[in-house]
């Protein structure tokens, strides 16, 4: 049975919220690199999955996204 596009929006923004979680739990963490990586796997899963549901705009607005935080994480964390 295929997925309704209600039901591939919804595990898309799930996927979306854990990343930005790990996003800012990265502030607090002892280990921020491992938060990044939580951050990195969230994304590429809801890129993917927004991809292969064919919410290209969603794909192309989380990829941005994620570049965002690979900057920021480079400025502000690469020396931890």
């Amino acid at each position: 049975m295929a997925s309704s596009d209600e039901d591939n929006r919804k595990e898309v923004a799930k996927f979306e919220a854990l990343a930005e979680t790990a996003y800012t739990e990265m502030y607090d963490a002892r280990s921020p690199a491992a938060r990044y990586s939580d951050l990195k796997d969230c994304f590429a899963i809801a890129i993917g999955l927004a991809g292969r549901a064919g919410l290209h705009d969603n794909a192309r607005r989380l990829n941005a996204r994620l570049d965002h935080c690979k900057k920021v994480y480079r400025s502000q964390f690469a020396g931890f």
